[in-house]
């Protein structure tokens, strides 16, 4: 449906909505034709909890393992009565995990305490109102400023839990506080979103790269900005083969990590860890509703894995967002279904809901630092989507960014102990600690307390702190982040189900002394006319240099200069998507050699030799060496290396050939194993 002045109605005027999944394939506007491509309902899952709405206490039928399992009747009560919880225990410089009060713990939960050295953590007691006193063991953080209580055994769905424990120097205090387990919604079976094959015209092949087929990136304005770099991006869900794509900006493939069946890969981007420039993304699989279940990876320019960032707490790592921390320290996105009664909010009272969860992790250690909680901060009455009125699971919230701040680009600051210094960031937009996240279904962006956890304002939705100037209001949004001078930035979508014309990159400035919003500036891709009905993002240059929108489920990457002039343009087959799409002056010398094919032309006179390395930058020349059956190689030729794969023929038949990578100054970069050439017959396509 249509709906092109919904955002000008008070909420109980406006038009229905029919909620479509995140991960659903996008519309297409090319001059004034929608194209609507595939998509699927998104769902929401429910749990018990502390001070909560709704009549309806169910009975658990969790088995403790975090997994849950089905359930008829009356689900749990999970919607909080009260919103104003704070991780931070008063007088101790400590924030904890699960937050006091929470209704939203995994039945795996840590005891996370962070801000004081683990040394000052003492005399931890948990007990939970079932399952009784859990023992186990106090792990201490890599950083130096806490650690987690890991119970040996996993705690009762649904039962309240008390944690007693003393912390600080010396004697120390001694704190104790509650939360309540939620009832997990099992999710080990629902589908992942399918995988068509392509179409021919959308991919192409090398025959040094067996199997793969590499989507085409066609470039349709040469690229005016050669200082941004590449282009860093994924494939799926959708047709084609998954995996992280890098190309350069005239479309040419630098490297394609083709995963198994199965498994897909979003959000490649390039943050610094350990003090080096890497690769980190996201594999995994991509529920039909629309999050993910997998791990998040860190990768080197040797394209050599070096972390894992799997998840804690029994939720697994998500694809909506990765961020890197000074220190060792990650963010990551977790999507937790849980069982609820819904009834309050007049939805099923056999219902679920998703709650969403930022996770920070200790990389070295894999432990939960900090977690916070949509549902235990945030009214699931505030959500743009109709609450379900049947067992499938409400997608609510729909978490797709966090933004930590103070960090500057490629990093992000910790929130150690960030909840005991009160509501100082209250006052500003980008105060060192808090984090802004933004919400895909309430259409609103949130300004998190660093440690407390707490909503110090929010941007936009049914409850906005300022008041939106024209321009300034944003549905379906995407990829929420503060700049350094305050300014926050959107990718506004727009649509499933439409509400603007076309998607849009935004800066929006605040005004904090009269509570204003204002619309800076606003990118939109005018021919043809774009509108994303899913995913996307908005990356700010360095500098202020440039601005990368990538329109997600219309796969394309654009990028604009300040004035709004149009500096790169290119796009993925349509019928593919991407979530997020970059530029990086990207630089990878792959650990792994150079690939080399050799075999006879049909005339069986002369030597066919194809050159590549996947993932290699700086390769400028291949040297190409050949032998007979006895005796060793030499070099027969050098050619100029030619898009991601290069070819030559010799006028010789040779029974061995290599090949070996020069740079510009024709220096080997690397050398690829002996090969034997193969006849003609068999070098041709099965």
């Amino acid at each position: 449906m249509w709906h092109p002045s919904r955002l000008d109605l008070p909420r109980n005027q406006r038009a229905p909505v029919v909620l479509h999944s995140h991960m659903r394939r996008n519309v297409l506007i090319i001059l004034g034709v929608a194209v609507l491509v595939w998509g699927i309902l998104a769902i929401a899952l429910g749990s018990p909890g502390l001070r909560l709405s709704g009549s309806g206490s169910g009975t658990s039928t969790g088995t403790g393992t975090g997994t849950g399992t089905a359930s008829s009747g009356v689900s749990p009560a999970c919607l909080p009565a009260t919103f104003d919880r704070t991780a931070a225990l008063g007088g101790t410089g400590v924030d904890v995990s699960p937050a006091p009060g929470s209704v939203t713990a995994n039945p795996r939960a840590q005891i996370s305490f962070l801000g004081v050295p683990a040394a000052e953590i003492r005399a931890v007691s948990v007990a939970g109102a079932r399952s009784g006193a859990h023992a186990g063991g106090l792990r201490g953080y890599s950083q130096g400023d806490g650690g987690s209580f890991v119970p040996d055994t996993p705690f009762d769905p649904g039962e309240h839990v008390t944690v007693h424990a003393t912390v600080g120097p010396g004697a120390g205090k001694r704190v104790a506080f509650e939360f309540r387990v939620d009832t997990p919604y099992p999710t080990g079976g629902v589908p992942p979103f399918g995988n068509p094959r392509a179409a021919p015209a959308d991919y192409q092949s090398f025959a040094t790269l067996p199997g793969a087929q590499v989507p085409i990136l066609s470039v349709t304005l040469p690229d005016r900005d050669p200082a941004a770099g590449d282009i860093l991006t994924t494939n799926g869900p959708g047709p084609g083969q998954y995996g992280p794509l890098i190309y350069t900006p005239q479309g040419t493939l630098v490297w394609f990590d083709r995963l198994p069946a199965g498994e897909t890969a979003e959000d490649l981007s390039e943050q610094t860890y350990a003090g080096q420039r890497d690769l980190t993304w996201w594999r995994g699989r991509v529920l039909e509703l629309g999050f993910g279940q997998g791990e998040d990876v860190i990768m080197n320019s040797r394209y050599q894995t070096v972390a894992r960032v799997p998840g804690g707490n029994g939720l697994h790592a998500d694809l909506h967002d990765f961020q890197l921390a000074p220190g060792g320290v990650a963010y990551i996105t977790a999507y937790n279904p849980i069982r609820c009664n819904l009834s309050p909010l007049g939805g099923a009272r056999d219902g679920a809901i998703i709650d969403t969860a930022i996770q920070e992790i200790d990389i070295a250690t894999g432990l939960v630092r900090w977690e916070w909680h949509s549902l235990d901060h945030i009214p699931a009455s505030q959500s743009e989507t109709p609450t379900a009125t049947n067992s499938r699971p409400w997608d609510w919230f729909h978490i797709n960014s966090i933004d930590v701040e103070g960090a500057g680009p490629g990093g992000a600051a910790g929130t150690a102990g960030a909840g005991a210094a009160g509501a100082a960031g209250a006052a500003s937009a980008n105060s060192p600690g808090d984090l802004f996240i933004s919400a895909r279904n309430t259409w609103a962006g949130y300004q998190l307390e660093g440690g407390s956890g707490r909503i110090l304002w929010q941007l936009g939705g049914l409850k906005s702190s300022f008041k939106m100037g024209r321009g300034t209001e944003t549905a379906w949004q995407h990829d929420g982040r503060i700049l350094p001078d305050g300014e926050v930035t959107f990718f506004d979508d727009g649509s499933n189900p439409p509400i603007h014309h076309q998607s849009r990159a935004v800066r929006i400035a605040l005004d904090f002394a009269t509570h204003e919003a204002r619309l800076a500036s606003s990118y939109t891709h005018l021919n043809p006319p774009l509108l994303a009905a899913s995913q996307g993002n908005m990356q700010t240059l360095s500098g202020g240099a440039g601005t990368v929108v990538g329109y997600g489920g219309v796969p394309a990457i654009s990028e604009f200069s300040p004035s709004g002039s149009l500096l790169f343009d290119a796009h993925l087959p349509y019928e593919m998507a991407f979530y997020r799409a970059f530029r990086f002056p990207w630089s990878g010398r792959p650990a792994s050699p150079p690939a080399v094919l050799a075999s006879l032309n049909d005339t069986g006179e002369e030597t066919i030799v194809h050159a590549s390395w996947n993932g290699a930058t700086a390769v400028a020349f291949w040297r190409v060496l050949a032998g007979g059956h006895t005796g060793p190689l030499a070099a027969r030729a050098t050619i100029p290396a030619g898009g991601f794969e290069s070819s030559t023929t010799l006028p010789v038949h040779y029974a061995h050939a290599a090949v070996q990578a020069l740079d510009s100054a024709g220096h080997v970069l690397g050398s690829s194993a002996t090969v034997p050439v193969t006849s003609y017959a068999a070098s041709l396509p099965g």
